[in-house]
């Protein structure tokens, strides 16, 4: 049997996967299809010379406190790792000329809020946040097992009691909407939390979503965000590094074609038409991707789990070159790294139920990036890149919700949608448009396209509700990314624990392998 280790796909999870063995001291090939690594972790010059834009991820917090960073830190950062610490991570643009922002100044954060009761009910969670963050932080980034879980009850009785226990389990199955109007009096902070929850395909009435907007505005608070300085490819560059200096190899153009394997055990890879004998492989693959280059594991009901898996509404995205700063109506909005565009929570449901139904949202979730705000290496001296993330978005059109656009293939409507996309940033900040220098309008079928991971534009990796989550994530039983195939593993966003740039799927696979 060879001891070779190959790894399809050098998305994050399989770079992590991939890096931490070899400097284990493993020999491990990763086959990338496309010409450059990275996956959703890229940065290209995609408007103008001199303006460098991450194509999908932007936001590496996760991967700054991630395992593998604590383990691997110091390579990394020899390697050429880049990170910006960022103090006003994110605010909602409400009304035009009004916001809610989260800044890691608590009296910044409170000054932005209308109600005294939720100024205080903020500090009581900032209080708790320690304890209760060190828990979820367990559940999300575990192996799906009984030990472990067993592990983390038994954490989570000492520290917060039976009552406690109860509590959390009750928050883990709530929807955003439930949680923050639980929480909360001021609709405009009940908004601007639960926009978190689109994320991970967790529109406001979606059971199980809590856990992003409380996450994501207590770490938000105490941490900030982070980001790469000159892109958020400083990541995919420090890691095929220090794969390269441990003698692996990072091949790109490499278009696997099959994964052979025999009486219930991988045995190797068909890559460009050659044949590549592998020990293990770990496949860094959408689960209808794994399926087809398996051509069937050999038990049915793990195949048909894979034919099944959900995968979220697309998204789409806007790649601006600007002559100047964003003229938010709010100046505040100036000074923060992403800004969510939405009025209202309903306005978010009803833009998710409408992309659900193949409509074109008549006012869909905008996340405007501000990225070179706080890292001014993206973009000549004075100008700025815009990141612009559209939420959510049907791949397959079947109408607009405002009978607007008639059309309803994606190249012949891209642009005129995104022309909607810019109205709605101009209602915050009038005058955007002649600050533009350059433009790239993505459309899902292009981000799969680009990445075929990245199924009908579904940066989520697949839906995390919860008949897809957890233990279920991506078949019940193996959510922990073992297959029926011995030495064949699924990493990455359809497995346990799931989207994200942390890559847990990818470090605790090899750990195990």
């Amino acid at each position: 049997m060879s001891e070779r280790i190959v790894v399809i796909g050098s998305g994050i999870n399989g770079l992590v996967a991939a890096a931490d063995l070899a400097a284990n001291g493993k020999h491990v090939l990763v086959l990338e299809r496309g010409p450059t690594p990275g996956g959703a972790v890229r940065t290209e010059a995609l408007t103008l010379p001199g303006f460098r834009h991450d194509v999908a991820a932007m936001n590496l917090s996760a991967f700054a406190a991630s395992d593998f960073l604590k383990r691997h830190g110091a390579v990394m950062a020899r390697n050429g790792l880049d990170l910006v610490r960022v103090d006003r991570p994110f605010a909602q643009a409400l009304e035009p000329g009004d916001h809610v922002g989260i800044s890691t100044s608590l009296d910044e954060t409170l000054a932005s809020f209308e109600s005294r009761a939720d100024r205080t009910a903020w500090r009581e969670m900032l209080s708790d946040y320690p304890d209760r963050a060190g828990l979820l932080r367990q559940l999300f980034t575990a192996p799906v097992s009984a030990p472990a879980l067993a592990k983390l009850g038994l954490a989570s009785w000492r520290r917060l009691g039976r009552r406690g226990t109860q509590d959390l389990a009750k928050f883990l199955f709530s929807s955003p909407r439930a949680w923050v109007e639980e929480r909360f009096e001021d609709p405009r902070l009940r908004t601007t939390l639960a926009a978190a929850g689109l994320n991970m395909d967790f529109a406001p009435d979606i059971s199980g979503g809590a856990a992003l907007p409380y996450l994501e505005g207590m770490g938000g608070q105490k941490d900030g965000m982070v980001i790469g300085r000159g892109g958020a490819d400083t990541v995919t560059r420090a890691l095929v590094a220090m794969i390269e200096d441990h003698g692996s190899e990072v091949r790109c153009n490499a278009e696997v074609s099959a994964i052979r394997h025999s009486h219930g055990r991988v045995s190797a890879v068909v890559v460009n038409g050659e044949e590549i004998e592998a020990g293990h492989v770990l496949a860094n693959l959408a689960p209808r991707h794994l399926a087809r280059l398996t051509g069937g594991t050999g038990n049915p009901r793990y195949d048909r789990g894979l034919a099944r898996y959900a995968h979220a509404p697309g998204t789409m995205m806007i790649h601006l070159a600007l002559d100047g700063a964003v003229p938010w109506q709010a100046g505040a909005l100036k000074r923060f790294a992403s800004v969510t565009i939405g009025r209202s929570m309903d306005d978010s449901a009803l833009a998710y139920q409408q992309a659900r139904a193949g409509l074109l949202p008549e006012r869909p979730v905008v996340v405007v990036g501000q990225p070179s705000v706080f890292d001014p290496t993206r973009a000549p001296e004075g100008k700025q890149v815009l990141w612009v993330q559209v939420r959510m978005v049907p791949a397959l059109v079947k109408g607009d919700a405002a009978k607007q656009i008639t059309g309803t293939d994606w190249s012949e409507i891209a642009d005129a949608y995104a022309d909607r996309v810019l109205d709605l940033i101009e209602e915050q900040a009038p005058g955007l448009r002649g600050l533009i220098l350059g433009q790239k309008v993505v459309s899902p079928l292009d981000l799969e396209a680009g990445n075929p991971n990245l199924v009908g534009g579904d940066q989520a990796g697949g839906s995390a509700h919860l008949n897809q989550n957890f233990a279920m994530r991506p078949v019940p039983g193996y959510a922990s990314g073992r297959t029926p195939v011995k030495g064949l593993h699924l990493v990455g966003a359809a497995c346990w624990p799931g989207a994200g740039t942390g890559a847990a799927s990818g470090f605790l696979t090899a750990q195990r392998v």
